[in-house]
């Protein structure tokens, strides 16, 4: 019956679309991507935002998790033209005029910024460190008994509280809980949320296993590697094909659909039982993305030094202000000063902008569909350590969470992570049956089911083995 079933087909073309549809492809699948967008690549779209010659990443910036995919590394990217570029300092976090904390690429020199917490971080993170190839496996799967039980329980333990907690439990001095603020902060949930210290371990320890890396020429340049390779194993990519129901679609064959449970529920929501679609309906979104992109005339003139070298500014100063500026957006109000996350690639790529001109690109959490306007908000927290930051201004893009959202179908009120990331949705993500729908053939694959959000096609991955296993033995 495999036979009769040689189809597939790939509804979005995000980096786990693109992900899954290279697995169905490998499996003799004849496999076509449909993209409703102009441009492939979902949140890892480039474009010139603001002037002609100035590269900016419309949402996904900095990739350590795409280093370290288990899937990525399974493709033969860099023949396809990735190049990772690696800047001197993964992360600084200035707090104030004269403190800045900083993640270094090397454990032994971000331990020594971190005075008596150095040991206590050391504990925390070198087992981690030391068997990150083996422990990320499981960190990106649905939950499963774990290779290490050992290593994954020690991981565990640390994930499981709050990032309040854990800087309680962990750490005393100023620099290591507004590092550990801002890494945990990418979970987009309140620091004193159960699990939020999850991702702060797991950014912290990515930072000195494989870096924080940006891709040559834009985050483009990953989805124009997986869609190059695609297409030289057989794959057909169509763009400007958006499917208002799936059975637009080939007959036979399975679909899956790098699309969150709204876009699901509208393609073929019709066709599911009640009771599914009504669990796909609760599925809860968290807070959203307000997001400017600047052109500048010059580096952003920080006070610390080590900003000047860091690939990620987290902007907020200490612990307390920013898990202040992160309760804010699940209270509903936007944070008078909120925990800005920045990025200036320009500054080791030098494809991204003309000679001697530069980029910058940064966003703040805001309440789910927030029709606030931050950009005063979020230049004044970068006036704040980099005094002058305005003068340097020659254009700049503004995408409020509606924006966000209009440009991609994925983003509902501007969430970047596909549903919230607590710990109700993060195993069971959008139900209990993960990728597989009540429809046969039917596969969802976008972050909206395990591991969740980031930039790994690990979620394509996952799908793709279920719906290959599933056709298979049908």
């Amino acid at each position: 019956m495999r036979d009769a079933m040689l189809t597939a087909s790939v509804v979005g073309s995000g980096p786990n679309g693109l992900t899954a549809a290279i697995l169905l492809a490998r499996a003799g699948f004849k496999t076509t991507i449909y993209e409703a967008e102009p441009q492939f690549g979902g949140g890892l779209r480039s474009a010139e935002l603001t002037l002609p010659g100035y590269t900016h990443d419309v949402c996904s910036a900095v990739h350590p998790l795409a280093a370290c995919s288990p899937v990525f590394a399974t493709v033969p990217l860099a023949e396809h033209g990735l190049k990772w570029i690696h800047s001197p300092v993964p992360m600084a976090h200035p707090i104030s005029a004269d403190r800045c904390a900083v993640l270094h690429h090397s454990l032994a020199r971000t331990m020594e910024g971190l005075g008596k917490d150095a040991a206590s971080y050391r504990r925390a993170v070198e087992p981690l460190v030391s068997k990150w190839d083996e422990l990320v496996k499981d960190l990106l799967a649905p939950l499963h008994f774990p290779a290490d039980p050992v290593l994954f329980a020690r991981f565990g333990l640390l994930a499981i509280l709050s990032a309040r907690q854990a800087v309680n439990l962990c750490f005393n001095t100023q620099e290591a809980k507004a590092l550990f603020a801002g890494a945990s902060a990418h979970s987009i949930l309140p620091l004193e949320e159960q699990s939020s210290a999850a991702i702060g371990w797991v950014l912290m320890a990515a930072a000195h296993a494989v870096g924080w890396p940006i891709p040559r020429g834009g985050s483009q340049s990953i989805a124009n590697a997986l869609a190059s390779y695609f297409q030289s194993i057989g794959g057909t990519l169509v763009t400007g094909a958006r499917i208002s129901n799936l059975r637009d679609l080939p007959p036979d064959g399975p679909i899956l659909c790098d699309v969150g449970p709204r876009q699901l529920l509208q393609i073929a929501g019709d066709s599911f039982p009640t009771s599914f679609a009504k669990k796909l309906e609760a599925y809860r979104y968290g807070p959203g993305a307000f997001k400017l992109d600047w052109a500048l005339s010059a580096p952003i003139p920080w006070k610390a030094t080590a900003c000047r070298q860091a690939g990620t500014v987290h902007i907020g100063g200490t612990f307390e202000e920013v898990a202040a500026a992160e309760r804010a957006p699940w209270a509903g109000v936007c944070a008078d000063n909120p925990f800005v996350l920045l990025t200036q690639p320009s500054l080791f790529d030098v494809s991204r902008a003309p000679a001697g001109k530069h980029t910058a690109w940064a966003y703040c959490h805001v309440p789910n569909g927030a029709k606030e306007e931050m950009t005063q908000r979020i230049e004044d927290q970068i006036e704040r350590f980099a005094p002058g930051f305005r003068s340097l201004i020659l254009a700049r893009s503004v995408r409020s969470p509606a924006v966000m959202e209009s440009h991609n179908a994925n983003l509902i009120g501007g969430d970047i992570t596909g549903g919230a990331m607590n710990l109700s949705q993060l195993f069971a993500r959008p139900t209990r049956t993960l990728y597989r729908t009540p429809l046969r053939r039917v596969y969802l694959c976008s972050a909206s089911t395990p591991p969740g959000a980031g930039v790994h096609g690990m979620c394509g991955f996952h799908a793709a083995r279920a719906a290959i296993k599933d056709h298979a033995s049908a």
